[in-house]
C-alpha cells in the first residue's frame, strides 16, 4: 500500500502542479496592464516592412482574399508594406493553378505590392522558407511580419508593429495574441470564445512572467532582420525523427535564440487586430495537436543547449511537460486500480493479545477532498475571469454578463467531456513519439467541418472500446471505483458522438465574441473577398513578381 500511496503521490504532484501553474498565469492577469500607446513615428516613415505569407498547398482562393482585405486595411492605415507570398506548393497543376488565382495581384496599380516565389527545394517546411527569403532577399527590409495562410491583421495594427520594432532598436521580435475568427462547430465556436474571454487574462498574467524572453508562436508577429538573420538558422538534429531531423516547433526555438543573442522577444497582449482561424471539429484539433506533440517532445535535445536563458529553459520544459502530464495521469489511474486490487479485508485486531478492535479510517472523505481541489483548479479561475469581464465591462462585448456566464458554464461542461478523449489522443501521441513513430508534419486541412457519425466511428472507434474496456475491467475487480470512473469511462465510450454532434454548426445564443457583434473591417472585408471569384487564366513569367 505505501507503494501505490507513494506512486499516486507523486503523479499527482506532476498533474496538479501543471494545473496550478495555469491557476497562477489567470490570478496573476487578472490586473490590466498599462494602455497601449502608439510610439512616435519615426523620421523619413516607417521603416521597410516585408508582410510574409508562407503556404504549402492552400486554398488559394481565400489566401488571396486575405491579401487584398490586408492591402486595403494597410492603404488605410497610411502604410504601404509588399506582400510576400511563400509557397511550398508540390505539384505542376496546383502551382498553376495557385499562380492563375493570384494573377490580379501583381499588377502594379500603386497599391501594396505583392511578390511571389514558388519554392522548388522545400527544406526546412515553414521555417525554411522563412529562412530563405531572409537569406536572398532579406537586406531589402528591415523587419518581417509573419503570418500564417489564414491570418488577418489590421493595418492599424502592422502600423503599430512597425512603430514599435523602430522606436526599441533592441526589440528583436514582438508577438501579438492572435483572436480566432470565422467559427461555425459547436466544437469551433466554444474554442473561438474560450480564447477570446480566457486567453486575455492567461496572456496577461504570462506576459508579467516572461519579462523580455517572451514567446514566438510562429505568425502574427513582427520579427528584426537583423536578428532573424544572425540568431535564427536553425540545425538539423542528429538522428532520425521523431527526435532528430528538422526542428518541427520551431518557433519556441527561434524565440529562445533570439533572447540568447541579446535581443528582447515580447508578447503584447494588448495588441488588437491580429486575427486567425482555429479548428472546426475535435479530430482536426487531435491532429494539429499531433504535430505539435512530437514537435515538444523533440525540445527535450535542447534543454541543455548552450547559451540559452533560464526562461527559455523553462518553456521548452513547460512544453515537454503538458505532453507527458497526460501519460501522468493515465498512469495514475492505472495505478489507483492497482492498487485497490492489493486492498484486504480490514483486520480489527493486527496485534496479538489485543482487547479492542481498530476500525480502518475511511478514505472517502480524502478521495472527495482531491476531487475537489482539483476542480477548484479548473474552475477558480474561470470563475475569477468572469468576474474581471463583469467589473470591468469586458463581459459586454460578449453579449453581457449573463450570456458569458451560460457560455463560460458550457464552455467548461464542453470541455470536462471532451477531456478525457483528449487524454487518449494524447497519451497515443506522446507513447508514438516516445516509441520512434514519426508523424511528419503535414499541412493543415483548412475548413474541414462537419463530420458523420460514421467518420467519428472510424476514427475515435478505438477510444470507445478502451472505454468500455476500462469499465467493465473495473465493475468486475474494482468495484468501489466504478463511480469515480464515470467522468472518464463515459466520454470515452461516447467519444464518437461528441465528436460528431459538437463538428455540427450550432451553438449561436452562447459563445458570443466580440468580433461577431461587430466585425473588424478587415475581416469584414475579407469575407465579402472570399465570397467573389474570377475566371483564371494563364499567368506568363513577366506578370510574376518575384522577390529575388
Amino acid at each position: 500500500m505505501v507503494v501505490w500511496d507513494t506512486l499516486r503521490v507523486a503523479l499527482l504532484l506532476m498533474t496538479t502542479a501543471w494545473l496550478a501553474w495555469g491557476a497562477a498565469q489567470a490570478v496573476l492577469g487578472l490586473r490590466g496592464l498599462a494602455p497601449l500607446s502608439m510610439p512616435p513615428a519615426r523620421p523619413g516613415g516607417p521603416s521597410p516592412t516585408a508582410i510574409l505569407i508562407p503556404i504549402c498547398n492552400e486554398d488559394p482562393w481565400a489566401v488571396r482574399a486575405r491579401i487584398e482585405a490586408m492591402r486595403a486595411s494597410v492603404a488605410d492605415a497610411g502604410i504601404a508594406p509588399d506582400f510576400v507570398i511563400l509557397s511550398d506548393t508540390a505539384g505542376t497543376q496546383d502551382v498553376t493553378r495557385e499562380q492563375a488565382v493570384f494573377a490580379p495581384l501583381f499588377a502594379r496599380d500603386g497599391r501594396a505590392v505583392v511578390y511571389y516565389r514558388n519554392r522548388k527545394d522545400r527544406h526546412g517546411r515553414k521555417a525554411g522558407n522563412v529562412e530563405d527569403f531572409i537569406r536572398r532577399s532579406g537586406r531589402a527590409y528591415v523587419h518581417v511580419v509573419i503570418l500564417d495562410a489564414d491570418s488577418l491583421m489590421d493595418g492599424r495594427t502592422i502600423a503599430h508593429l512597425i512603430a514599435r520594432m523602430d522606436a526599441d532598436p533592441s526589440l528583436g521580435l514582438l508577438q501579438t495574441l492572435p483572436v480566432i475568427v470565422g467559427a461555425q462547430s459547436i466544437f469551433g465556436r466554444a474554442m473561438q470564445f474560450a480564447a477570446s474571454f480566457h486567453s486575455a487574462v492567461f496572456s496577461r498574467g504570462l506576459a508579467r512572467l516572461q519579462g523580455d524572453t517572451g514567446p514566438f508562436w510562429g505568425h502574427n508577429a513582427i520579427v528584426r532582420v537583423e536578428a532573424l538573420s544572425r540568431c535564427c538558422g536553425l540545425p538539423e538534429l542528429q538522428g532520425l525523427p521523431p527526435f532528430g531531423g528538422t526542428i518541427l516547433s520551431h518557433d519556441y526555438v527561434e524565440a529562445a535564440l533570439l533572447a540568447r543573442g541579446g535581443w528582447r522577444v515580447e508578447m503584447d497582449p494588448r495588441i488588437g487586430g491580429s486575427y486567425e482561424e482555429g479548428p472546426e471539429n475535435l479530430l482536426a484539433f487531435a491532429r494539429r495537436d499531433r504535430r505539435w506533440c512530437q514537435g515538444n517532445l523533440q525540445h527535450m535535445r535542447l534543454l541543455a543547449a548552450p547559451g540559452l536563458k533560464g526562461w527559455s529553459r523553462f518553456v521548452f520544459a513547460q512544453g515537454i511537460a503538458s505532453y507527458l502530464v497526460a501519460l501522468a495521469w493515465g498512469a495514475f489511474l492505472v495505478v489507483s486500480f492497482l492498487s485497490a486490487q492489493t486492498v484486504v479485508g480490514p483486520d480489527y485486531f493486527p496485534e496479538p493479545r489485543q482487547l479492542f478492535p481498530v476500525f480502518p479510517d475511511d478514505r472517502t472523505h480524502e478521495i472527495v477532498a482531491l476531487a475537489v481541489g482539483i476542480v477548484g483548479l479548473l474552475l477558480l479561475p474561470k470563475l475569477a475571469i468572469l468576474i474581471e469581464a463583469t467589473a470591468s465591462g469586458r463581459a459586454g462585448a460578449h453579449g453581457g454578463w449573463a450570456r458569458s456566464a451560460l457560455s463560460v458554464l458550457a464552455e467548461t461542461l464542453l470541455t470536462a467531456l471532451i477531456a478525457p478523449v483528449m487524454l487518449m489522443y494524447q497519451t497515443r501521441a506522446v507513447l508514438q513519439v516516445l516509441s520512434g513513430q514519426d508523424g511528419g508534419w503535414p499541412a493543415t486541412a483548412r475548413g474541414e467541418g462537419r463530420l458523420t457519425l460514421a467518420e467519428a466511428w472510424q476514427a475515435a472507434s478505438w477510444v470507445t472500446l478502451s472505454g468500455i474496456a476500462m469499465a467493465v475491467l473495473t465493475f468486475w475487480m474494482a468495484p468501489d471505483l466504478v463511480l469515480w470512473l464515470l467522468p472518464v469511462a463515459l466520454p470515452m465510450i461516447a467519444a464518437p458522438l461528441l465528436i460528431a454532434v459538437t463538428s455540427r454548426p450550432g451553438a449561436g445564443g452562447i459563445f458570443t465574441v466580440p468580433e461577431e457583434i461587430a466585425p473588424p473591417p478587415v475581416v469584414a472585408a475579407y469575407r465579402t473577398l472570399a465570397m467573389q471569384t474570377t475566371p483564371l487564366r494563364a499567368v506568363t513569367d513577366d506578370e510574376l513578381a518575384r522577390p529575388v
